[in-house]
């Protein structure tokens, strides 16, 4: 992520008598910080669906400071009628203004009509809230947005009778006129004959505005609705699957869609939902997602996609299966793998095949698990490309500072009761010992016991017959941070992208210091990918020439005549099978360790955590 420039207006910086730390903890998001500390460091996540950042105690004391120095303007619109504040366009000013925050994600592509407090007032709710409210709180919660369908969806027909839909809206601290553009959304593009009820579930959350104003705006719209809209209330926060587990408990209608609050159903979106879902009870369905952009609030459409994940449990975009393809039809339902969390089901079937997991905390990795129930317990996933629905997928999330914690503990809940022998696969991928991991990651006794009831298929049959793609890695002797006794400060560590230049940096938790050592003798640098036909490892290779290691993805290695055959062991050298030269540190004078490829000198490495291969190891 490129570092913000710092920019100031003279009034502020006339006010500020803070040293040169303060203002960088000021203007500076939390990478930007590090970045300027131990250099560069690469985004965790998922390729497309989910890129959390980790934002920490700095990002708490940025939106404090920030708080310090504008009072909030108060911009206040009618529920539901589309009346709305002037947009940023039409805002008059005095004198031209300047534009303070240049470098600031949230104004790339908006906010040149904003004065100072504006743009400060725009900037201090993004940093709280993770995405431009303040130009939601101007749009109108009726506005239009464009229609991504295919042509061909517009000629499909359904029946005249079609179940009746519950539709669920999860939030936490969400921004209010987010979450009242959802509803009417809701409202307006699905037939009040099928809607029987939205049900709002909070799960604790603290902005003000989620109290008393979200209460009289819910009793204002049923005058007009009457009943139509339910609000339920945690008294703790009870994390994402949990509140999804509140909802269905509450709804009453025959076919559920639980959906989060930062979105917008396009139109259209319902109907095929229930067909489908009339058609066969069994099937939990997807929408397709369009993305709001956290910034503009623009609708950018989305190709279609297979939701699927990463040993990780990160959510992931696949390619559209050729099996689809060949069918011919744009329409046609998409059978998928996994999906990203906004779904729609039987209420009875999803009831009956254990709701979700309530033992998975605050958020992440929910969508795997029930996915692999549905498909390993009688069930299948559809994507309906016919249904559209707009995410708005936030730049950061304020409130989990640190979104691996319950990810990681989330991921080996779902390895533990769903995966088998694969298990070893999600543990290598977070870089945790197969023994002892010291994650508590709860009570699953109850869930086997419903695993054992519902007569589930194995994950071995999930992959063979679901989700071929994700291969296992199954000959791998050691993993984890790669040290060489020198100095045990610091990793090999994957270096910059693009670049493949493999390099020592001081040691951390991200996954670009994760290796991997093979019993075939490749080592592969970086996040443990396991889908070869989509994105491949990168592989250490020595060229032949030359000093210098690189990283190729090793089939391209291979292909080109590369070396990436080694010989290691536990506190012995690294040697290229066909080079003969050894990887080694090298200091240079009043700098820092390099990769160099020459004759042995016997240097020692070692590699963290003991793979399931790991007994063919001498150590």
């Amino acid at each position: 992520m490129r570092l913000w420039r710092r920019s100031c207006s003279k009034v502020l910086c006339a006010k500020l008598t803070l040293l040169a730390a303060n203002i960088l903890l000021l203007f500076y998001t939390r990478e930007a910080i590090h970045s300027l500390v131990v250099g560069s460091l690469h985004k965790e996540g998922a390729a497309v669906a989910q890129s959390p950042l980790y934002l920490k105690k700095d990002m708490h004391h940025l939106r404090k400071s920030m708080k310090s120095t504008t009072k909030r303007q108060g911009h206040v619109a009618k529920w539901g009628n589309g009346e709305f504040l002037p947009g940023w366009k039409e805002m008059k000013v005095r004198l031209a203004p300047k534009r303070f925050f240049l470098s600031s994600k949230i104004f790339q592509q908006w906010g040149k009509g904003l004065s100072e407090a504006q743009q400060q007032e725009a900037l201090d709710l993004f940093l709280e809230f993770g995405y431009n409210v303040f130009l939601s709180n101007q749009l109108p919660y009726n506005r239009s947005i464009p229609d991504t369908r295919d042509a061909r969806c517009l000629q499909k027909t359904y029946p005249a009778q079609l179940p009746s839909l519950s539709v669920i809206l999860i939030f936490m601290n969400e921004a209010l006129s987010v979450i009242q553009r959802a509803i009417t959304s809701v409202t307006n593009r699905t037939p009040t004959w099928l809607l029987k009820e939205i049900i709002l579930v909070d799960d604790f959350s603290s902005h003000g505005e989620l109290k008393a104003r979200l209460d009289e705006k819910i009793k204002l719209y049923n005058q007009n609705y009457p009943v139509l809209l339910k609000l339920i209330r945690h008294k703790k926060r009870r994390g994402l699957a949990q509140a999804r587990n509140t909802g269905l408990e509450a709804a009453t209608a025959d076919v559920v869609a639980i959906l989060d609050a930062h979105i917008e159903v396009n139109i259209g979106w319902a109907e095929p939902i229930l067909a489908r879902i009339q058609e066969d009870h069994t099937v939990v369905v997807s929408p397709v997602f369009d993305n709001i952009d956290f910034d503009t609030f623009e609708l950018k459409k989305y190709e279609l996609a297979a939701d699927g994940f990463s040993w990780k449990l990160w959510c992931q975009y696949d390619p559209v299966p050729q099996a689809w393809i060949d069918l011919g039809d744009a329409t046609a339902p998409m059978k998928s793998p996994s999906i990203m969390g906004i779904l729609a089901a039987n209420r009875i079937f999803l009831e009956e095949l254990g709701a979700l997991d309530g033992g998975m905390l605050l958020y992440g990795g929910e969508n795997v698990e029930l996915s692999l129930r549905v498909w390993q317990c009688g069930g299948k996933i559809e994507i309906l490309p016919c249904s559209r629905v707009a995410h708005l997928e936030r730049h950061h999330k304020p409130y989990a500072m640190d979104p691996g914690i319950p990810l990681r503990r989330n991921a080996l809940r779902v390895a533990e009761i769903w995966m088998d022998k694969y298990k070893y696969m999600v543990y290598s991928a977070w870089n945790l010992p197969l023994q002892n991991s010291g994650i508590d990651y709860g009570d699953i006794s109850s869930r086997r016991a419903l695993r054992e009831k519902l007569k589930c298929k194995t994950f071995d049959w999930y992959l063979k017959n679901v989700y071929p793609l994700l291969k296992p890695v199954p000959n791998i002797v050691r993993y984890g941070r790669m040290k060489n006794s020198l100095d045990e400060n610091v990793c090999l560590d994957r270096g910059p992208v693009p670049g493949n230049s493999p390099k020592m940096a001081p040691c951390h938790e991200f996954s670009v210091q994760n290796v991997y050592y093979l019993l075939s003798g490749e080592i592969y640098v970086g996040e443990l990918i396991g889908k070869e036909d989509i994105h491949e490892q990168y592989c250490l290779t020595d060229s032949g020439t030359g000093e210098k290691p690189t990283l190729e993805l090793c089939s391209q290695a291979v292909n080109s005549g590369q070396h990436i055959y080694w010989d290691f062991q536990q506190g012995q050298s690294v040697k290229n099978r066909d080079t003969a030269r050894c990887l080694e540190m090298r200091k240079d004078p009043s700098g820092p360790y390099r990769l160099v490829l020459e004759n042995c000198t016997q240097q020692i490495w070692n590699i963290q955590h003991i793979g399931r291969t790991g007994a063919t190891d001498s150590q």
